[in-house]
């Protein structure tokens, strides 16, 4: 049984701690004072690591071997009830170096909240540490006017809600990126409607559907520009954890920087390192690598379909989830049902 961690509430305190980046630059370091009194005023308390302003390390907020004490001191404390990580980046991998597992394994589950590269530690917080991690916004994403991100985040720390949907819009890309005024409040502008794609593989052949695809599970995943680093790692237990499981997996797979080619290679390592054994179905988030075009006839769809039919499972493409915003958080490590159709998704928690 994976643990799963419980519910806060007012007067709950949240650490703030930095595995990855912390927010030691603009707009960052702006925001996060926002994001913080926001949350306060939601009636929690907030306790800062050392690291979650700190800038003086290499693709991480500091020295790895601090990053990562901090990680497992603040999970174990029992003067924090949550943490939520401060930023992505890009080295968060040398931080997990740097955890104790067992630690976090035998500590009272808490909620921890990233993603991108926090999939560092969301992974095997849920195939080694067995337990539940949610893959939603960092600190400073909590800064903006709160729409429904942010509220799905904190509906799943409160537990308050069984029950997501997607989102109706998306923000598409821009060549040239537009200047936002972080001192006044902020919202998404969403300008791009979504549309899923959704793929029936049951004949062992990805066939596009317009019709409902639908599958239950476990759901587990990230940034697969981080998970296809962790295999063959001694942090790399996800083969053994999907045998054992009792429920077939849902693999979340999202890509924020890989080209259609490398994105296919990460999924032949997967795929060959065992990982997708054992799956109910395929979640695939927007793809910031590799939205539009191709790569010598690869796309965002067929690096992933060609090798992932044989398994007889659905997939689904464009599910908001990533780092194409907004973003809908997920449980990695909860039993859920997921369905599609052209135009939403849904998650229901079991």
């Amino acid at each position: 049984m994976i643990r799963k961690p419980d519910s806060i509430k007012k007067g709950d305190t949240i650490g703030i701690t930095a595995p990855s980046f912390g927010a030691a630059i603009e707009p960052y370091s702006f925001l996060i004072d926002i994001a913080e009194n926001r949350i306060k005023g939601r009636g929690y308390n907030i306790i800062e690591g050392k690291t979650a302003r700190m800038g003086d390390g290499l693709g991480i907020s500091t020295d790895p071997k601090v990053t990562g004490a901090e990680l497992t001191d603040f999970y174990k404390r029992d003067d924090i009830d949550a943490i939520i990580s401060a930023g992505g980046g890009e080295l968060m991998v040398e931080t997990i170096s740097n955890v104790d597992f067992e630690i976090i394994k035998s500590a009272r589950p808490k909620w921890f909240v990233g993603y991108s590269d926090n999939t560092s530690f969301l992974l095997p917080l849920v195939t080694i540490a067995n337990t539940c991690g949610i893959y939603g916004p960092n600190i400073t994403g909590y800064a903006k006017e709160w729409e429904g991100t942010e509220n799905d985040a904190f509906a799943l720390l409160e537990g308050t809600k069984k029950v997501f949907k997607g989102y109706d819009k998306f923000v598409k890309h821009k060549e040239e990126k537009e200047e936002i005024d972080y001192s006044k409040p902020f919202v998404y502008k969403c300008d791009a409607k979504k549309v899923l794609t959704n793929y029936d593989c049951s004949s062992k052949k990805a066939e596009k559907t317009d019709g409902k695809v639908s599958m239950q599970g476990i759901l587990l995943g990230g940034c697969i520009d981080v998970m296809a680093n962790m295999i063959g790692t001694r942090f790399d237990k996800v083969a053994d954890f999907v045998k054992k499981c009792d429920d077939k997996i849902l693999w979340v797979i999202e890509n924020c920087e890989l080209n259609p080619m490398s994105y296919r290679r990460a999924i032949w390592n997967m795929k060959e390192a065992g990982w997708f054994e054992n799956v109910g179905g395929f979640i695939v988030g927007r793809s910031n690598g590799c939205f539009d075009g191709d790569m010598m006839g690869v796309d965002r769809f067929n690096a992933l379909t060609d090798l992932l039919q044989d398994y007889g499972a659905p997939i689904i493409f464009d599910a908001d989830i990533g780092h194409i915003d907004p973003m809908l958080p997920v449980v990695m490590g909860a039993r859920a049902d997921v369905s599609a159709d052209a135009d939403n998704l849904e998650i229901r928690y079991l």
